[in-house]
This record gives C-alpha cells, structure tokens and sequence, in this order.
C-alpha cells in the first residue's frame, strides 16, 4: 500500500476514533433499545413535543451509528481490494479502492466536524437576522443577497426556512429580515455566521460604475427547546401591535397584525409579521426568549461573548468575512483565514467549507493562518 494511501487510512482511522468517543459507542446499542422501548409505549403521544423530540433523539443516534459502521466497513472492504489487488497485480482494482478510500477520507473528516457540533444548543433549530448597515441602497441590495445565500444554503441541507419578518429597502433590496431554520443541528452549523459581513463590487446603482463597500450584520440564535426554561417577566417587556403590509404594493393586505416585543432590561428588541396577531405574539415572544438564552449561553463561553461584543455597528473594522467581486473575485474569512475565488458558489451558499473552518478554529483555538504561522 502506497504511503499516501497509508496516511488517508490512517486519518480515516482517527475520525472514527472521535466518532465513536463522541456518541459513546459501546453504550449505542443499549440506548437504541432504551429510545425502541419508550417508543413503543401507547401514552407516547398523550405530549406530541416531548414525542418528537424523542423520536428525534433517536433517529440522531441511529444515524450517528449507521455513520460510523458504514465508514467503516467502507474502510475495511476498500483495505481487502488493495490487499487483493496486490496480491493478483491487479492494478485497476488497486487503483478504484485507493480512489474509494481517498473519497471515504473525505466523507470521514466532514463527519468528524459534524460530530463536533455538541454544544449544549447545536443541535437545535435556529433564527437568523440580516439587517442592513452602512450603505445605503448598497447594503440594502447585499442584504438581500445574503438572504438568498442563507435560504440556498439552508434548502440545500434539507432544513425548513420560514420568513418571520422582512422590511423592504427604500429603492431595492432589504433593511432587515428575520428566518427561522429547522433542521438538525441547524444552529451548529450557523452559529459560526454572526457578525458583519463586507461586499466590494462595482455598484449597479451608480451610473458612474464605481466600485461601492457595503456591509451587513448577521445574527444567530437558537430556538429554545421546550426543555429549556426561560423565564421573563411581564413587568420588563413593552408588547405593541402595528400595521403590517403584504406583498402586492401600498394598501394591499394591510393588518394591525403585526407584533413587536421590546425587552427592557437587554434592548433586545423581536418583531413578526408574517401571520396572524396571536401567531405573531407567540412567534416573538419565542425569538425573544431564543435572544435571552443566546446571552446566557455568551456568558458562559467568554470567547463567543467577546466575538458578540467585537462585532459591533455594521461597518468598518468589524467584518468577519468579505466578499470581493471587483478589481477580482475572492471570499475571505477574516478569522481563519480560509478563502476562495469561487464568489458565484458562495452566494449561491456554498459555506460549507467556511462553515468547517470556523468550527474547527473553535476547537483548536486557533485559526489556521496561525497554526500555520507556526510552523
């Protein structure tokens, strides 16, 4: 076996390692009997949440153990060909297995960063805010592209993405918008996306074809399970309803529908005008108990609260990642130093590999360019 080939075994090797430690593999198959039991008794249903989040629970494990043994059985068939294959000097055969486990090395690491996601929250459906910054129509019209890559991104994993409020720019675009996006580990995987996001491109507003900087912040915060208790007190919120507007011009679908919470002691301040008074004064009032668990889970991890507190206005020296389409093509994180020149994939959402970096700079405290500044 070819040393190159020996190294993606063992790496392969070592994800399922992490793997196994992550989801306890030992005790895997008791649990799976423990979640088939509870399953099975007929008062399940009697709390249609607490069902859910069971069954949830258990297709999570079935599918972190299906993950794993799947990996690697792939692993050890792949080892057999290259063995086999040498053994009859069969050189396609050699080739289409270290193809396989070159693939499966792949597969494995995403696997691997997935299984980082364990955060107390992680797991969870998540809200994200966009709103606008400095820049006028300019950062209005960014916005806009940032809710198209967040909501291509998100269909893309096969999460839920429902608009929960949406306030249209003066001549284009949008001044903010507000999502909730359903899916395991939805907030995991977002969670690395808060911050100002900086656009450099040549304005298609400016008849004088200059190149324009634009700035948006991004917010994101889990949606608190029903486990999670969060109290808030009447007496520290200001609820107002106001006139809401739908699609189709001034006048069209006109309401008092719409709901805004405003939580004194924080500032934090929630809308929703999508739906009905009553759905709206429940959908905000969880943004805002989502918002306070946010600030909770901030105080615990000082890194996060710091990142939080960086973040600041949307504007100049507070960017975490800029997207360059003019002199050239490029997107940059400025934390981890990942970038790539393919700008049309990233705004279409591909973030993935953005995404990675971030959770792994979270894990090994520091971002690449100074891993690799250490070398």
């Amino acid at each position: 076996m070819r040393a190159e080939i020996e190294n993606k075994v063992a790496e392969i090797e070592k994800s399922l390692e992490l793997l196994a430690q992550r989801m306890d593999y030992e005790t895997a198959p008791h649990r799976l009997e423990e979640f088939n039991a509870m399953t099975e008794n007929p008062d399940l249903w009697n709390d249609p949440d607490k069902a859910q989040k069971l069954m949830r629970d258990r297709q999570a494990l079935m599918d972190k153990v299906s993950t794993y043994e799947t990996i690697k059985q792939d692993l050890s068939d792949n080892i057999e060909l290259i063995e086999l294959g040498e053994m009859e000097e069969d050189k396609e055969v050699i080739a289409d297995a270290e193809a396989a486990i070159s693939a499966l090395a792949v597969t494995a690491a995403a696997k691997e960063l997935e299984a980082l996601l364990d955060g107390e929250a992680d797991s969870n459906d998540t809200f994200l805010e966009i709103n606008a910054g400095a820049g006028g129509t300019e950062s209005c019209d960014w916005a806009s592209m940032l809710a198209r890559m967040y909501v291509r991104w998100a269909e893309s994993k096969g999460y839920k993405v429902e608009l929960q409020s949406e306030q249209s720019g003066d001549e284009a675009g949008i001044k903010s918008a507000a999502y909730k996006i359903s899916g395991h580990n939805a907030y995991g995987w977002l969670k690395s996306e808060s911050g100002v996001h900086r656009l450099v491109r040549i304005s298609p507003y400016d008849s004088a074809a200059k190149r324009h900087t634009s700035f948006c912040s991004v917010w994101v915060y889990p949606v608190v399970d029903d486990n999670i208790e969060i109290e808030v007190n009447p007496a520290d919120i200001r609820i107002d309803t106001y006139r809401s507007s739908g699609a189709g011009g001034q006048h069209v679908n006109t309401t008092d529908s719409a709901v805004r919470i405003t939580h004194h002691p924080t500032g934090i301040v929630v809308t929703s005008s999508e739906k009905s008074q009553h759905q709206n004064r429940d959908i905000a009032m969880k943004a805002l108990k989502s918002r306070l668990y946010q600030l909770e889970l901030d105080r615990r991890n000082a890194d996060i609260n710091a990142a939080h507190e960086a973040k600041g206005d949307a504007g100049w020296g507070n960017q975490i990642r800029s997207y360059v389409l003019q002199p050239y093509q490029m997107v940059k994180d400025l934390r981890t130093g990942h970038e790539t020149s393919d700008t049309k994939g990233v705004l279409d959402g591909d973030l993935d590999a953005f995404m990675a970096a971030t959770l792994a700079m979270d894990v090994s405290g520091k971002s690449r360019a100074e891993a690799q500044g250490e070398e």
